[in-house]
């Protein structure tokens, strides 16, 4: 089956990856405020 918009795994890492987050205030602000949240956050 082919999937609509896939994204490469380089492209995704470039744009939304932890160094990517770094490199912006606000991206910074994200993983922090994801930190605080915690893993629990994630399961639902």
């Amino acid at each position: 089956m082919h999937y609509p918009h896939r994204i490469s795994k380089r492209k995704r890492v470039r744009k939304l990856g932890f160094r990517a987050r770094m490199r912006t205030a606000k991206g910074r602000k994200i993983i922090n405020a994801k930190r605080r949240a915690g893993r629990q956050a994630q399961i639902v």
